[in-house]
């Protein structure tokens, strides 16, 4: 590839086919599989993403809120859609562009029968999420005779599947709580099962779950951040390709004396001469005050070089004294050979939270 000449999040999507593929190899042919791109694909292009997998012929898409589905169907995106975090203010929205609520308690059961009762809808597919554990969303196994007995009294939606969602399916220390969230899980389905004329699809396994725990893998399996290159495991990320490398230039280079300070609140202090590299990139792209003074770094010419004094807003300064640069070149944040795992782990958080948090300022440039 060519070298960046600005700041750019790098999308191969070539990856992303790759690690489609990785995950489709450890489940049954039969079994469906939905693509989770919420939080704008986390953090790469929302379309762009939900294209390729379309092409790939995903089963299902997932987002968190309407507005992230009605984009993507306004684009052109076809593949049915579940709507995890669905508002009652939006359910006009989500119906007119055929997008498909959870349905994760009473209130919004109640709210999406009257959406669709006053557009005279019928049996319009929806998905019954259930609390086994997480405590985030979702119905109680004790509202399952209840919340039957509701919908089999109307005809203005159908179940389309039951879900729920696990939460420590990476920690081997936590199998014991993960294995009696599926087992809950079963119990709900069956009880629903018994009492529905039809036969709703199932899924629990998350990222994580798929590679774990196959035996749960039901009728779907849902991957998020699998997809984009990351598998909550040192191991299994070895199989995996990171989608994302975020990549900027030198814009300037400074040669510093001894005592000389760096950035707001003089948060560095030089203890000999030095070579300091200003980086077209801050806390406003989504790299945060908290990998500043020494805590993170970044590759110049494939040489570490640590982040030095306070993160700016729209800039960062690094240590370049024992490397051979020139402004203009190139610098990977994080990509190859400086992951958004490890780049995340220098400030005590997870690489969701770094790639989902950087800005849409930041140019994404589509590669294979």
């Amino acid at each position: 590839m060519p070298k960046t000449n600005e700041t750019v999040l790098e999308i191969d999507l070539k990856a992303l086919e790759h690690n489609f593929n990785y995950f489709k190899s450890k489940i049954k042919s039969t079994t469906k599989f939905l693509g989770v791109v919420k939080a704008f694909a986390y953090g790469n292009d929302a379309l762009k993403i939900a294209k390729k997998l379309e092409q790939l012929n995903v089963d299902y898409l997932a987002v968190a809120y309407t507005d992230e589905g009605v984009g993507l169907r306004k684009s052109g995106v076809q593949t049915p859609i579940l709507v995890l975090h669905p508002q009652p203010i939006n359910f006009d929205q989500l119906v007119e562009n055929n997008l498909e609520p959870s349905i994760y308690s009473h209130k919004i059961l109640d709210c999406f029968l009257n959406a669709v009762s006053t557009k005279e809808l019928s049996k319009y597919p929806v998905h019954l999420k259930f609390n086994t554990g997480l405590n985030r969303l979702g119905f109680t196994e004790n509202d399952v005779d209840a919340l039957i007995k509701k919908i089999n009294a109307q005809e203005r939606f159908k179940i389309t599947s039951i879900f729920s969602h696990l939460a420590a399916s990476e920690d081997a220390n936590e199998q014991e709580f993960t294995l009696s969230q599926i087992e809950a899980f079963t119990r709900i389905s069956s009880k629903i099962e018994a009492q529905l004329t039809h036969t709703p699809f199932k899924h629990i396994l998350n990222t994580s779950g798929i590679l774990n725990y196959p035996k749960a893998q039901f009728d779907m399996v849902r991957s998020g951040i699998g997809l984009y290159g990351f598998g909550n495991d040192i191991e299994i990320d070895t199989h995996l390709k990171p989608v994302a490398s975020l990549k900027t230039i030198i814009s300037q280079i400074h040669q510093i004396k001894s005592n000389n300070s760096v950035g707001y609140n003089r948060a560095f202090t030089s203890n000999k001469s030095m070579a300091t590299a200003t980086l077209p990139i801050g806390h406003a792209d989504g790299i945060g005050r908290q990998y500043g003074n020494g805590k993170a770094y970044v590759l110049v010419n494939g040489k570490k070089a640590p982040i030095i004094g306070n993160v700016c807003m729209d800039m960062i300064m690094i240590n370049v004294t024992d490397i051979p640069c020139n402004e203009g070149d190139e610098v990977i944040i994080f990509g190859k050979g400086n992951s958004a795992e490890e780049f995340a782990a220098t400030a005590n958080t997870i690489s969701y939270e770094l790639v989902t948090g950087i800005s849409q300022r930041v140019k994404r440039v589509f590669i294979n």
